[in-house]
């Protein structure tokens, strides 16, 4: 079984008895199971590069651009924060935290959230400005989520808290049991009307007020399953996606499940283990496994629509929904779009050769793209 994120321990019995730390990108081996040869196919969408820019190495960690209206704000680990103009690819500006950062980023255009070492969390206006310092109650890895005048985020203790986005008192704060042994992966927050939509270790999704932080609801996507705490592991991956009525997830070791954003009934669910998240159109649900297969489950009803398995062990991003094509990237820094009718490759595009670890979707037929090298690169169908 390939883990491709770190491992935590949780409390100090999991500490005792020891805990492995698998680093995916430190120096490796051959792999057992090398990628697959990227196969040759007549292109047959047009996909050009808007613009590109370099930010600075991730690390360790997940960075995550945000957009907000024509700006991106995009973070990396020494600590670098910028805006860019969404459409041209100037950069507004470039600030500096003097802090390693450990997560972000998260904004609603007005403001700026990131996570520094030590559970540190920082909020910035739209000019770059600092507004407030907080301490968390343990480190961040989880990007924050900011909207309805609040910075709602989860530390690696299980503990979830939202903070003023203006002053930065904080609000609430909620707790959960985290289980003995979680993926060192940073679980997602969605806003989403009055709610906020949070994944959690243990294959749980949670439902939040953002008024006070009741919980609305909270519903199993990972059943963790197995005789050892290793087997058992079904940690929620990437961000909970909010469409419409609906609110889908997916587990690492469980399921891809869509549920009522209002009560949390279930609409679906379907065996899928997967380390990042999904994407949603009107039509289909989308997630990348860890064995490198995209699959498209039907939205209403979860049956499977299609699959492409000729991504094998390539380590693939959570995918996005662009045009008519599904965009996912890979361990060695390629774009691929699929069809969204088929699965079939319909394009590929090379970027620095480092991992893609994070795309966000910037319009309907547009996307950026994050490597692990620091490249952030708007690609837009044609």
């Amino acid at each position: 079984m390939r883990i491709a994120v770190k491992l935590t321990c949780v409390g100090m019995v999991a500490l005792v008895a020891g805990c492995s730390s698998l680093n995916p990108f430190a120096s490796k081996p051959a792999p057992r199971n090398p990628p697959a040869a990227l196969e040759d196919f007549k292109q047959t969408l047009g996909v050009r590069t808007a613009w590109s820019t370099s930010i600075g190495n991730a690390g360790e960690f997940v960075f995550s651009p945000a957009v907000s209206g024509d700006s991106v704000f995009a973070a990396a680990a020494d600590g670098t924060i910028v805006r860019i103009e969404g459409a041209s690819g100037r950069t507004v500006w470039r600030i500096n935290a003097d802090a390693r950062l450990t997560a972000g980023v998260g904004s609603d255009g007005r403001t700026v959230a990131v996570a520094a070492e030590k559970g540190v969390l920082l909020a910035y206006d739209a000019d770059g400005k600092l507004r407030w310092k907080v301490q968390a109650s343990s480190e961040i890895l989880s990007t924050p989520a900011v909207g309805q005048g609040v910075v709602v985020v989860r530390s690696v203790d299980n503990r979830v808290a939202a903070y003023d986005a203006e002053t930065g008192s904080r609000r609430w704060v909620v707790q959960r049991t985290s289980p003995p042994l979680t993926l060192r992966s940073a679980p997602g927050i969605a806003i989403s009307g009055t709610s906020a939509f949070v994944a959690l270790p243990g294959g749980r999704l949670l439902a939040l007020a953002l008024s006070n932080g009741g919980a609305r609801w909270e519903v199993a996507v990972g059943d963790p399953r197995g005789t050892t705490e290793l087997e058992r592991i079904a940690d929620l991956s990437g961000t909970p996606f909010v469409a419409g009525r609906d609110v889908c997830a997916v587990a690492y070791q469980g399921r891809v499940a869509c549920f009522d954003s209002s009560n949390g009934t279930a609409r679906w669910a379907k065996d899928l283990s997967s380390e990042v998240g999904l994407a949603v159109d009107e039509r289909n649900v989308y997630a990348a496994d860890e064995q490198g297969a995209v699959t498209a489950f039907a939205r209403d009803t979860g049956s499977g629509a299609w699959r492409n398995n000729k991504l094998a062990n390539r380590r693939l991003s959570a995918p996005v929904v662009m045009s008519r094509a599904l965009a996912v990237g890979d361990a060695q820094g390629y774009i691929h779009f699929l069809s969204r009718e088929d699965g079939a490759f319909l394009a590929r595009v090379p970027t620095d050769g480092s991992r893609v670890v994070a795309v966000t979707p910037l319009s309907a037929n547009s996307g950026i793209f994050q490597t692990q090298a620091g490249t952030i690169v708007a690609l837009a169908t044609e």
